[in-house]
């Protein structure tokens, strides 16, 4: 169970689609909704190079699960754009000893629209579960090349251009947001192409995070989950109401109870008044052990 729970936080973090229930919803479900714009302003700061999030994921009652680290590299290569990295983990968690996870994922996105063009996931799970997974995009090509450990290569031909649960996250940041207007945002997930319906709910005022009380811009990705999770898409992230647009706290209503990934690290130099943000018992450990070396 802790495995599905923070593996499917992760997925609804970074707004990955739907299981084979969306087949289920009503065909008319985005008729109309237009695909989400970036705004180019946003990116100069979202897509500045140097941004690094920590969020502690628990489930209700303030269990903690483990944590999510994301950031965001410009390439070695500035030409082949910039890499999204993503570490999820157990640590510091009630199960850690139980059942570790170290699951890592490496999206590489270029180009006006930051697309994906190679994906990667190295996971340890428990004791003896390892698995290595590698996506190749050809968004010119409209085809996906996918290869699990050693087992032959399949091929997806999918519409595109089309962004991955990662890059679809970040690409959501930088849409325009105006309450009561959805916006698309096509994903890969599930081995097709999902439209992420977006609903931008409004604004509402978040109190005592890292960085503040903070205004938010409050959005809803419908997520089509089944299992444990009913499909009314009650998934709900808070990002910062300003060109910084920081998500500062993520909550997902579970069948029983929910999850939540709250914020508790930022940096961005591109962000000077969010910059260093960070919870106050992590700044007295990372001192500690700067001490101690």
């Amino acid at each position: 169970m802790l495995r599905l729970l923070l593996t499917t936080l992760i997925c609804l973090l970074v707004t990955a689609a739907t299981t084979d229930a969306a087949e289920e919803k009503p065909a008319d479900l985005r008729e109309g909704i237009p695909f989400g714009v970036m705004n180019k302003e946003l990116m100069e700061t979202i897509y500045a190079g140097n941004e690094k999030f920590r969020y502690d994921v628990s489930y209700t009652g303030g269990l903690k699960l483990g944590e999510l680290h994301l950031r965001v590299d410009q390439a070695e290569d500035p030409k082949q754009g910039f890499i999204i990295h993503a570490r999820v983990t157990t640590d510091n968690g009630m199960f850690s000893k139980i059942y570790p996870i170290e699951d890592i994922y490496a999206t590489r996105v270029r180009g006006p629209q930051r697309l994906p063009y190679h994906y990667e996931v190295w996971q340890k799970e428990g004791y003896s579960y390892e698995a290595h997974r590698v996506f190749k995009f050809r968004q010119k090509k409209g085809v996906i090349l996918y290869q699990h450990n050693d087992k032959p290569v399949e091929v997806f031909k999918v519409k595109m251009p089309i962004q991955n649960e990662f890059s679809s996250f970040f690409s959501s940041r930088l849409m325009d947001f105006f309450p009561g207007q959805p916006f698309l945002v096509p994903t890969f997930a599930d081995e097709k192409r999902n439209e992420v319906v977006v609903m931008v709910r409004g604004r509402e005022k978040v109190k005592k995070t890292i960085l503040g009380d903070v205004d938010t811009m409050v959005v809803e990705p419908i997520m089509e989950f089944s299992g444990l999770y009913d499909k009314r898409g009650d998934t709900v992230i808070w990002y910062s109401d300003d060109e910084c647009r920081v998500p500062v706290r993520v909550n997902s209503k579970l069948v029983l109870g929910s999850l939540t990934a709250k914020l508790v690290s930022y940096s961005n130099p591109a962000c000077p008044k969010y910059d260093g943000a960070i919870l106050e018992k992590y700044r007295i450990e990372a001192e500690k052990y700067v001490d101690e070396r």
